[in-house]
């Protein structure tokens, strides 16, 4: 199973940026949990946005009202369509998922980071 993070680059102060995480792998059979996590120079990895396998989501209080995490269940993909966004919002942006890899289960999900992408954001 691999998460591929994209979307990360070069963006500006009140500027947009839009992520995606795909998960791929001939055992995925479906997807729970799913989250978005940052980490800047020097801090600890944080959680920036959760949504559940029913969609219910979940922000930090620094990108509530600015970031909007959602779903493509038929493709398994995330995305983190992020607006009004902060210099402070620079960090490395990592994925995660809670994978299925079967129809049972009762056997649980096992736990997958994606690669990181890099968001830039400045003035």
């Amino acid at each position: 199973v691999q998460l591929q993070a994209s979307g990360g680059g070069l963006g500006q102060v009140g500027g947009s940026l839009r992520l995606s995480c795909a998960a791929s792998g001939s055992v995925v059979f479906s997807l729970d949990d799913m989250a978005w996590y940052r980490q800047a120079p020097g801090k600890q990895r944080e959680l920036v946005a959760s949504i559940t396998g029913a969609g219910g989501e979940s922000y930090a209080d620094s990108v509530k009202g600015r970031f909007t995490i959602s779903r493509d269940n038929s493709r398994n993909t995330m995305f983190l369509q992020m607006n009004s966004l902060k210099s402070e919002d620079t960090a490395v942006y990592f994925c995660y998922a809670d994978v299925y890899l079967s129809s049972d289960y009762e056997a649980g999900a096992l736990a997958f980071w994606g690669q990181g992408t890099q968001v830039t954001v400045s003035s």
